[in-house]
């Protein structure tokens, strides 16, 4: 009898040593198990060269959007759970969503919040360590007034990096959304290379 392989440790400890490593957390949609993954090659962005389209930068100047710093971390995280606009946001389960709260309560796991007025449009969470920031998932609600609100929430997220000192930002795997707002992909080894550099940065999200 073959004894099932257990789950994930997603302890703050084990996924920042997970991250050093070049890993990452992700659920199975269809059972919900959690396991590390790696992806070679690695998609990043780049903050202190990346620079919005024309388009966008137009949106984050004459947009509805209120740009928030974690003031609703939580309802961020879930609206990225239950956003099936593609096949990638169905990995945020309760476990996910538990850790990464855990992270936020120790200062390391932010959310960039997009708002016009007192309601939610969009945006996205992530993990800082060091000068290196770990994407993890963003959303848009679906209705006319809140479009491009992630968009805007991603750019007002490079600003403060570029501002901060961040070297790097890890999109793990790349797609042609990630790739249209200015990622590149890299081999996985200068992946780890540049990340190890990032992260031994003296820098705050702030």
């Amino acid at each position: 009898m073959t004894r099932e392989r257990p789950e994930a440790d997603l302890s703050p400890q084990l996924l920042l040593s997970a991250y050093a490593q070049g890993a990452f957390p992700m659920a199975d949609p269809n059972t919900g198990r959690v396991d590390y993954f790696t992806c070679d090659p690695r998609a990043i962005f780049e903050p202190q060269t990346w620079q919005p389209s024309e388009r966008l930068a137009r949106t984050v100047r004459n947009g509805p959007f209120e740009i928030r710093v974690d003031s609703a971390f939580d309802a961020v995280v879930a609206a990225c759970a239950t956003d099936r606009s593609d096949e990638n946001r169905s990995w945020i389960g309760e476990r996910i969503r538990t850790a990464f709260h855990e992270l936020h309560e120790l200062g390391l796991a932010h959310s960039v919040e997009a708002w016009v007025g007192d309601r939610l449009a969009g945006g996205l969470y992530g993990v800082a360590i060091g000068g290196a920031f770990f994407g993890e998932s963003k959303f848009t609600v679906r209705e006319p007034w809140a479009r491009d609100a992630s968009k805007v929430a991603f750019a007002s997220l490079m600003k403060r990096l570029r501002r901060s000192g961040f070297t790097i930002v890890d999109s793990q795997y790349a797609n042609p959304h990630v790739l249209a707002l200015g990622a590149v992909d890299i081999p996985f080894d200068q992946y780890l290379e540049r990340l190890h550099a990032a992260m031994a940065l003296e820098v705050d999200f702030k």
